[in-house]
């Protein structure tokens, strides 16, 4: 195990489609309850696929000036959002207080960007010629423009940038801001991801690739993580951000840490664009060196945040993946999949799920994975299916994957002290 500095977290923030917050979200998934539903951020009667996860009655003015919400695309709101909740719950003033401007930085992943912001102003091009597209058409829409408004937000004048590797890119800036902070570059980290693709062209794109799953008349029950009868994943939108720290800067100056990063694991499988190697190789390499990282051994892992994303590749690969790497383990702890509730959140699920991972490891408490009904052979671990789970976990993996080949694996443990 390295005997690198330890990196704790000190705030988080969730805006999903199941809660606006971390209690509404973490309640409604303790619940089980699903954010499928018909769109209605535009009219979907034309299209293959006419739902999603949507994010519900986010109001963005109360984080943002009206003049700021007007220029910035929906995936920074909903950053913006995750953000300021995550830094009051840390008490982020009293840390820039205490740190210099350079060593405080924010990494924001987000796998597409504004999308909403492209198609709408793609077609005032068509419609209206070049002279109607907004000035602050590219400010919107590029991908880094969270990490950057967070930034300038908190006066963070360290490392800031934007990971971009599909479903894995805030998986990809949570490991990133742990190394910063653990290599001793940085002493606190604003980290995360964010998406907002409910979209025409996005729903489209994905439906035409037959990666979402078809029950219209179902938006609810659509999302079934390793059940026998899933057919794709359910499209969703949201943000998780998280406030890191150096442990001894955490302690130092008083602060509630919630949990601990303990380890990043990234590989890619250089294999194919869009399925997962075959056996989940890159998956497996991923989790072992997460778990190398953070020195632990397979009796270690007690909960599974899997990528789970209800397509039937991916989730006979990952639990391939996940049976080779804890042995008999696997079949003893829960390998749970939050995207039954969320549907999946792009670029933003690493975050999410990193967040919820924590949140178990604190609480004892590990949310089911809802809309199983058939057994699938190829996936026959504890995916806990019969509601929430009471029990101790001292440490959890979480587990994403992107198109591209990418795998991010993160380790995380319970905060018991220095």
């Amino acid at each position: 195990m390295s005997e690198q500095r330890r990196v704790v977290v000190t705030g988080l923030g969730l805006v999903t489609p199941v809660g606006l917050d971390v209690e509404g979200t973490w309640d409604a998934l303790i619940e089980g309850r699903s954010g499928g539903a018909l769109i209605t951020q535009f009219d979907a009667s034309d299209q293959s696929v006419r739902f999603a996860c949507e994010v519900k009655g986010f109001d963005p003015e109360q984080y943002m000036e009206r003049k700021e919400v007007r220029r910035a695309d929906r995936f920074l709101q909903l950053a913006m959002g995750a953000a300021h909740q995550a830094a009051e719950q840390a008490g982020i003033e009293s840390a820039v207080d205490s740190v210099p401007p350079e060593r405080f930085g924010v990494i924001v992943g987000s796998g597409i960007g504004g999308l909403t912001t492209m198609e709408t102003q793609h077609a005032k091009l068509l419609d209206r010629g070049p002279s109607r597209v907004s000035p602050f058409f590219i400010p919107m829409f590029i991908g880094d423009m969270a990490a950057g408004m967070i930034s300038m937000r908190f006066g963070a004048q360290g490392p800031n940038y934007a990971t971009v590797s599909a479903c894995a890119s805030s998986a990809h800036a949570v490991g990133a801001a742990f190394r910063s902070i653990r290599t001793g570059e940085t002493d606190v980290m604003i980290t995360g991801g964010t998406e907002a693709t409910v979209t025409p062209l996005c729903i489209a794109g994905f439906a035409s690739m037959k990666a979402l799953s078809g029950r219209n008349d179902s938006p609810e029950t659509a999302s079934r993580p390793f059940d026998g009868t899933r057919d794709g994943f359910v499209l969703g939108e949201g943000a998780g951000i998280l406030v890191l720290e150096a442990m001894e800067h955490a302690v130092g100056r008083g602060a509630t840490i919630l949990g601990e990063i303990a380890g990043f694991g990234q590989t890619a499988d250089a294999y194919h664009m869009t399925s997962p190697a075959p056996g989940g190789a890159g998956a497996q390499m991923a989790m072992r060196l997460a778990m190398k990282d953070a020195g632990l051994e397979s009796p270690d892992v007690d909960y599974i945040n899997a990528h789970g994303t209800s397509t039937p590749a991916n989730d006979a690969a990952e639990t391939m993946a996940i049976k080779a790497v804890l042995g008999d383990r696997a079949g003893e702890i829960i390998i749970g999949s939050t995207k039954s509730m969320t549907g999946h959140t792009l670029g933003a699920a690493g975050a999410i799920e990193v967040g919820v991972s924590l949140l178990v490891c604190e609480r004892g408490l590990i949310p089911p994975t809802i809309n199983y009904e058939t057994p699938d052979p190829e996936c026959d671990l504890n995916y806990g299916v019969d509601g929430p789970t009471e029990s101790p976990v001292r440490a959890a993996l979480t587990n994403s994957f992107g198109f591209g080949g990418h795998n991010v694996s993160l380790a995380v443990r319970a905060w018991e002290g220095e």
